[in-house]
């Protein structure tokens, strides 16, 4: 199947290039090129957020405060604390 390119000149040197170092026609440069990104596709190329910091969920002891549970609740005692003390001064 034959397929129309438009191709800046700095990239047409850039394959060029490449094909010569290869030994590869410029066609199969680029057909690997695009091999490679649709084998990529679907795949994250930067870490997410939680694999970043996955390394340090758990890894410290609240001395059993049980920091997790009952946020809800809690903040909404604190916020009723807080409405309390702007009220009373």
């Amino acid at each position: 199947m034959s397929l129309g390119l438009r191709l800046d000149a700095k990239t047409e040197s850039l394959i060029g290039r490449l094909a010569k170092k290869r030994r590869q026609s410029k066609s199969q440069v680029i057909r690997d090129a695009i091999g490679l990104l649709a084998n990529q596709n679907g795949k994250e190329t930067r870490p997410r957020p939680y694999e970043r910091m996955a390394h340090l969920i758990g890894c410290i002891d609240s001395g059993g405060a049980r920091l997790s549970q009952d946020t809800g609740a809690r903040f909404a005692k604190l916020l009723k604390e807080q409405a309390r003390a702007r009220r009373s001064r």
